[in-house]
C-alpha cells in the first residue's frame, strides 16, 4: 500500500480512450508559469548576465551559461514536479518499464552527442564568414558551444513536457495538443530577437521551432522514453546548422 501523496511509479498505463481524473491546477496558471519560467530565463540571459558584469556567450563562456541554465532546470523542476509525477497517468507504458532499452537510448544519445562534439565538430571545414553581420553563434560554435546548449535543450524540454501534460490531463487530443505546441513553441523563439540577429534568422528558427513542436506531443505522451527521443531531435537540429553553416561557407564556395 503506498502512502498517502506518494507518487505511484508503476501506476498502470492509460488505455487511449479512458478519461483522466486528477486535481488540476487552473489552465491558466500552469501556462502563465510556463511563460513566465521561459520569458524570465531569457531575460536573465540577456539582461541580467550581462549587467551583472559576467559574460554569456555560449562558445567562450560556457560554464556561466551552463550554470545559468541550470539553476532554471530547477525551477521547472521544482515547479512542475506535481505534472511530471503523473506522467504515466497520460501514457500508455509505465516509467522506465524496460530499463535495459531506456540505458541503451541514454547511453547512444549521450555517447553520440559527445562524439559529434569532440570528433565530428572539429573536423569540419574552416568557416570564411562573409556577411556584413557578426554571425550567430551557432554559426561559429565550437565544441564548447554544445555543452551550455546541452543544458539549454533540457530546459526548454523540461517546459514542453510541461506544456503537453497540462493539455492531455484536461483530455484534449493529440492533434490539438500539437497544434498549441507547435504555435507556442514557434512564438517563444522570437525571444531571439533579443540577442541581435538578423530578422531573417529569428524567422527560420520559428518556423524550425514550429515543426518541431508539432511532433514533440506525439514523443511525449505516445512513445516510451518520448523524452529521449524529444531532446535527440532537438540536439541533432543544432548540429545539423552546425554542419550546414561549415558547408556553406567553407573557404572556395
Amino acid at each position: 500500500m503506498k502512502a498517502a501523496g506518494e507518487v505511484m511509479d508503476d501506476a498502470k498505463p492509460r488505455r487511449e480512450d479512458e478519461p483522466i481524473s486528477v486535481e488540476q491546477v487552473p489552465l491558466a496558471r500552469t501556462l502563465a508559469q510556463i511563460t513566465a519560467i521561459w520569458v524570465l530565463s531569457d531575460l536573465g540571459f540577456y539582461v541580467v548576465l550581462p549587467a551583472l558584469g559576467l559574460p554569456a556567450r555560449y562558445n567562450t563562456d560556457p560554464v556561466t551559461v551552463s550554470v545559468h541554465y541550470l539553476y532554471w532546470i530547477g525551477i521547472a523542476v521544482i515547479t512542475f514536479w506535481p505534472l511530471y509525477a503523473r506522467w504515466p497517468r497520460y501514457g500508455r507504458w509505465r516509467t522506465f518499464e524496460n530499463r535495459i532499452a531506456s540505458y541503451a537510448i541514454w547511453t547512444l544519445s549521450f555517447g553520440g552527442c559527445a562524439m559529434f562534439a569532440t570528433f565530428v565538430l572539429p573536423a569540419l571545414p574552416p568557416l570564411e564568414w562573409t556577411e556584413s553581420w557578426p554571425p550567430p553563434e551557432l554559426r561559429v560554435a565550437t565544441p564548447a558551444y554544445f555543452l551550455p546548449k546541452s543544458v539549454e535543450i533540457l530546459f526548454q524540454q523540461l517546459l514542453i513536457v510541461a506544456f503537453v501534460l497540462c493539455l492531455a490531463e484536461r483530455n484534449i487530443s493529440l492533434r490539438r495538443i500539437s497544434f498549441y505546441c507547435a504555435l507556442g513553441f514557434g512564438v517563444t523563439h522570437v525571444l531571439l530577437a533579443f540577442g541581435g540577429v538578423p530578422t531573417v534568422y529569428v524567422i527560420r528558427f520559428m518556423i524550425s521551432a514550429a515543426v518541431f513542436g508539432s511532433v514533440f506531443p506525439y514523443f511525449v505522451l505516445r512513445v516510451p522514453n518520448g523524452l529521449a527521443y524529444t531532446y535527440v531531435i532537438h540536439w541533432i537540429y543544432y548540429a545539423a546548422s552546425v554542419v550546414l553553416v561549415h558547408l556553406v561557407f567553407a573557404p572556395g564556395r
